[in-house]
Formats: C-alpha cells, sequence, structure tokens
C-alpha cells in the first residue's frame, strides 16, 4: 500500500492542509495550544515546488524554491492512492563537521492516526534518505520525545539508534532575546 501512495513536495497551497497537520501532530503530542504556525507564516518559511508540478515526487533533487535563511524548511506530503492526505515530513539540511558532509533534519514526521500501519512512516522516511544519499549526506536526523514508545519501537525497526548520550538544548522566547544581547 505504502508503495502506491503519492509523495511530493508541497506547493505554496498546501499550506492550509500543512497547518492542519501540524495542528494534528500538536494534538497527539498534546500541545494543542503550542502550535504558533499560521498560514502566512508557513508560506514564507517553507521552500515550496511550483504550482504547476504534477505527478508523484519522481527525482531525489528536490523540485522546489532554494532554501535559505528565511525559508530553510521543505515539506513532503504523503497521500494515499486514493488521493487522500495522509501524513508529511517537515525538514531542513543540516551539516556534520566531522564527516564535512551535508545531511537532513527531519524536524516532524507526521502520519494521521486513522492512517497508521499501512506503511506510511516508513514510505516518507525511505524517500528523506534516499535524498540523503544522493547528496551524498552523512546522516539523517531527528529526535522523538520519551513518552512515544510506538515511534521508538518504530523507529528503531527501520534501524535507527538513539542518541543516549547526546542532550538536546535549546534558548527560545526571551532566554533568546536574552542571548542576543548578552554582550551588549
Amino acid at each position: 500500500m505504502a508503495n502506491q501512495a503519492i509523495v511530493r513536495h508541497a506547493r505554496k497551497e498546501d499550506c492550509p492542509l500543512i497547518l492542519q497537520l501540524i495542528q494534528e501532530l500538536a494534538d497527539y503530542e498534546k500541545e494543542s495550544a503550542a502550535n504558533q504556525a499560521t498560514v502566512p507564516t508557513l508560506e514564507a518559511t517553507i521552500a515550496f515546488a511550483p504550482s504547476d508540478a504534477t505527478g508523484p515526487k519522481t527525482s531525489i533533487t528536490p523540485n522546489t524554491e532554494p532554501t535559505s535563511s528565511t525559508k530553510p524548511a521543505r515539506c513532503l506530503l504523503l497521500f494515499t492512492p486514493e488521493g487522500e492526505p495522509a501524513g508529511m515530513a517537515l525538514y531542513f539540511y543540516n551539516y556534520s563537521t566531522w564527516r564535512a558532509k551535508p545531511g537532513i533534519y527531519l524536524e516532524d514526521l507526521f502520519v494521521r492516526e486513522t492512517m497508521r500501519g499501512r506503511g506510511y512512516g516508513k514510505r516518507l522516511l525511505v524517500e528523506l534518505a534516499k535524498e540523503t544519499v544522493g547528496m551524498d549526506g552523512g546522516r539523517l536526523d531527528w529526535v522523538v520525545l520519551k513518552w512515544n514508545e510506538p515511534s521508538i519501537k518504530f523507529y528503531e525497526s527501520i534501524g535507527a539508534k538513539a542518541m543516549s548520550e547526546w542532550v538536546g538544548m535549546r534558548v527560545d522566547n526571551e532566554g533568546l532575546q536574552k542571548l542576543a544581547k548578552l554582550l551588549d
């Protein structure tokens, strides 16, 4: 079934769908009120495929606007063979200093609850792996919430390894503003 699904890079007109999927992800992660994304902010920050692009994604090289510091992200959308939206993979490029190679950081992988168990999450990860390999990338990275045991088991089943020796760090909101002015 997953092999018959249609995977393509998002187009600008897909922003309402992307926003809906992001909200469903926030709901699943028990963070419904934390989602600050809007259609205009998604339009301003995702590199989109042309609106006249048709058919499934056929190349490991994305046919999208170029990424930049203000449009750093790309989004793969997955549709059932019947054309129903089933999931997304929102990602951006990163870099490994020790490997001196580019890579992909998967910001969010989401498959709608009613669509799980059909191989759609695996299909989205396979597409990202193909893109990473196609650009001679060193790795595909992502994080998963510690309580999300079903996802952790799924990721381990496809060969992902937990990076338990690393601790995620973040500065945001007021902390980010304060850090930016720390030496002023």
